[in-house]
């Protein structure tokens, strides 16, 4: 299920790459808002972050949402956070399952999903075949791995996630490729990109300054090559969506964090439908 909106012409160009509105992206506010908001800037869609607010979690009420506002669910972010770790379950299985049943239900193509964290040694050992497992039990679905990065406290660095934060290392069929993660992580976006190769599934759109932490910045106020990635989705033959995930919790007021989200959209419309030099 597409939105026609993801269909926008500029220049001659037509893309077809949804642009969809993370749930996390309107934080403090909680999931209806998200609903509300990417309806109201005309988003062709959600991806709804399963969190500890109870409607992220509950199928009925976010196709209600979805079925009010004229947005379409069309990805699904697995409660893998250090917040959500009790969300659904313990068990970290039970809560990537429950998450795929959702997309199923909400007819979400995409389950976005990190890799296992260090302490999660059961998880971790079996995490690729586990993976691969869920991923045919659900065969309309793609899981697709998201990049991380390094951790830095008190002058030092660790990595939090088994085998790596770099999921290409470990080789999965589909990745989630997270601009802003690229930044904390010192990586080039562009080459993550390429590694990725057929398996690019989906896009966090953030930007960073590369300060060594997490900062998901309105794409355009960071030094990440936002906009040469978008442009260069046609050449890949991408087939996803990008979803915006920007941190607007400092905003001062919901008319300055409805500007933000307003400039993330339009970011990546102009970008998404202008070519590349390669694709030209």
């Amino acid at each position: 299920m597409m939105s026609q909106r993801g269909a926008a012409t500029l220049g001659g160009v037509t893309s077809h790459v949804p642009v969809l509105l993370s749930s996390s992206s309107v934080f403090p506010e909680r999931t209806a808002a998200a609903f509300q908001l990417a309806a109201a800037h005309g988003y062709d869609g959600l991806e709804v972050m399963v969190w500890t607010d109870q409607v992220s979690q509950d199928a009925g009420a976010l196709r209600g949402l979805s079925e009010h506002y004229g947005v379409p669910v069309l990805s699904v972010h697995a409660p893998c956070l250090l917040v959500t770790q009790r969300v659904w379950s313990s068990d970290p299985w039970e809560r990537l399952r429950r998450a795929a049943v959702l997309a199923e239900t909400l007819e979400a193509p995409t389950v976005v999903v990190h890799p296992p964290f260090t302490w999660q040694r059961d998880y971790a050992r079996g995490f690729a075949d586990g993976l691969a497992r869920v991923a045919s039990e659900f065969g309309g679905l793609r899981f697709a791995v998201e990049n991380m990065f390094p951790v830095r406290m008190a002058g030092r660095q660790f990595v939090p996630y088994v085998p790596g934060w770099d999921p290409t290392q470990a080789g999965y069929a589909s990745y989630t490729l997270d601009l802003s993660h690229c930044a904390a992580s010192h990586t080039d976006a562009l080459a993550m990109a390429d590694r990725m190769g057929d398996g690019l599934a989906h896009v966090h759109l953030g930007d960073g300054t590369g300060e060594g932490r997490d900062e998901h910045l309105v794409p355009g106020r960071g030094n990440q090559p936002c906009a040469e990635l978008l442009r260069s989705l046609a050449g890949r033959g991408f087939t996803g969506s990008v979803a915006v995930e920007v941190t607007t919790r400092g905003a001062k007021s919901r008319q300055v964090r409805e500007a933000d989200l307003a400039e993330a959209l339009a970011f990546a419309r102009q970008h998404l439908n202008t070519p590349s030099p390669v694709d030209a």
